[in-house]
């Protein structure tokens, strides 16, 4: 078809969908100001940037900003504590959304499955500072709920939560669970009603148990769904919740080990020492791996299940 014909039969279907076009521009400016726009600051990366020559007027330094995140033990601890908590969240998230979704659909009392549905999902519209009070209410050192209701009735030492790191490596997970949980298992209880009833008619008819009609008919029709939410999890592996990480612990210092992410590592080593090179350099260096990631991950899936693949 020549070009002109082509462009002529664009124009006449945009004037026929104009209504969904014109829908559509208010998400699409939405999008590109927000996630196109800003990408042309990546280029701070590269600067040593100072203020009177603004983004185009600071001197280019090539990759020097990427070497102190290579150069420093702290940054390794972060990267690590990034990594490890992360693949941590996405298990045992999935895991449990997926449990309570399945849960929820086998409630008969349907009043009740949207009380416990509303219950599960309320903690995610918290912010951080309220969740960081909450956990202080359970971990405070003389008046928190554990140590005085708990470990003192049953004759046990206090302990002192906010000084030792070791007890992190659980908690950060717990309050994550319980934060996010609600979210992801909406998505699933989601998939699982559109499920066609005749499949677990059928089962029936055959005989299958409850169980059976889970693992057999309810687990693989969920798992495109399971898929994409992994994958675009894993693409954000290499990002920490910053609230999570920052306010929940309260920035406490004795809890860095364990608690210091690649997130929180630029706030206190960068921005707070004005160095926006630096810390420009660390976001440009996680959306990279997040988004070789994600290739690779959507890459694994599709050498698997071509059609449960993202793209």
């Amino acid at each position: 078809m020549p070009l002109t014909k082509r462009l002529t039969h664009a124009a006449r279907r945009v004037i026929k969908y104009r209504a969904l076009f014109l829908m559509l521009l208010p998400a699409a400016a939405v999008l590109i100001f927000n996630n196109y726009v800003p990408m042309f600051g990546v280029i701070v990366a590269f600067k040593s940037y100072n203020f009177d020559g603004g983004i185009l007027g600071s001197p280019w330094t090539g990759l020097e900003n990427f070497k102190y995140m290579f150069q420093t033990e702290e940054a390794w601890v972060a990267t690590r504590n990034t990594v490890l908590y992360n693949a941590v969240f996405i298990f045992l998230n999935t895991v449990v959304a997926i449990f309570l979704a399945i849960a929820l659909n086998e409630l008969r009392n349907r009043r009740m499955a949207k009380v416990f549905q509303s219950s599960l999902l309320f903690p995610y519209f918290l912010s951080f500072v309220v969740v960081s009070y909450l956990v202080y209410a359970f971990l405070g050192g003389g008046t928190g709920f554990i140590n005085k209701t708990i470990l003192e009735p049953l004759g046990l030492s206090s302990i002192s939560w906010y000084s030792e790191a070791k007890h992190w490596i659980y908690i950060l997970p717990l309050v994550n669970l319980w934060k996010g949980v609600g979210y992801t298992m909406v998505v699933y209880l989601a998939s699982i009603v559109a499920i066609d009833q005749e499949y677990y008619e059928a089962a029936v008819i055959d005989g299958a148990s409850k169980w059976k009609q889970i693992m057999k008919i309810t687990v693989p029709l969920m798992m495109p769904v399971i898929i994409v939410m992994i994958i675009l999890q894993v693409g954000r592996i290499f990002n920490a919740d910053f609230g999570l990480f920052y306010q929940v612990p309260l920035n406490s210092g004795p809890l860095y080990p364990t608690t210091n992410v690649i997130d929180t590592f630029v706030y206190r080593s960068f921005l707070l020492n004005g160095n926006v090179g630096m810390s420009a350099a660390a976001g440009f260096y996680q959306a990279l791996v997040g988004l070789v990631i994600v290739f690779l991950a959507n890459f694994t899936v599709r050498r698997i299940s071509k059609e449960n693949a993202l793209f």
